[in-house]
């Protein structure tokens, strides 16, 4: 009966890291707000080695629109202005010798539904994760009641699993329409 426990909660903790890894990444997705999250992938060449943007430097954001990057050297300035022209991020970086500002331009309604779908495909490559937990979990249980699991036990660890891939699945459609619901909001 404790292999069957153990299988439950495997499944879970598989669905758990597959939302988990959906929120981070629709905390990329931007969606119109300037968000210091938007800055996480870049890499910045700092003395020969490539370096997260936030080891060298603070990332706040001061309204809405705008993202200030302060780097703790002054001299790390243009290495950041070009790390985050090369990271690809649609952004024009400026630099008043102090601070690289960045502007975060305004969506056009082709690029919010864009961006909807880049959520949605996110929320799909969740799912298949879930669902594959899910078919890991039903064959152990299946496999369990061949090696002597007895049928009740196994139907009502069935149940658990069902029950349990169902709350993932709600949990990420929840994030999902909220995503939308955030990129849609001129």
């Amino acid at each position: 009966m404790s292999e069957v426990t153990s299988l439950i909660a495997q499944c879970e903790d598989l669905d758990r890291k597959a939302v988990d890894h959906l929120d981070k990444e629709l905390i990329k997705i931007r969606a119109g707000r300037a968000n210091p999250a938007m800055l996480e992938g870049v890499r910045v060449d700092y003395y020969g080695s490539e370096v997260p943007l936030s080891q060298v430097s603070n990332i706040n954001t001061p309204d809405a629109r705008t993202i200030i990057v302060q780097p703790w050297e002054k001299k790390m300035i243009d290495p950041i202005e070009k790390a985050i022209m090369a990271a690809n991020l649609g952004f024009n970086p400026s630099n008043n010798g102090e601070h690289v500002i960045i502007s975060v331009p305004m969506l056009t309604e082709e690029r919010r539904k864009e961006l909807v779908k880049m959520a949605h495909r996110e929320g799909e490559n969740a799912r298949v994760s879930i669902r594959g937990a899910r078919q890991k979990a039903m064959e152990g249980i299946k496999k369990a009641q061949k090696d002597g699991l007895p049928e009740d036990a196994a139907k009502s660890a069935e149940g658990d699993v069902e029950k349990a891939t169902g709350a993932w699945n709600k949990k990420v459609d929840a994030l999902l329409a909220a995503k939308e619901k955030e990129i849609l909001t001129v």
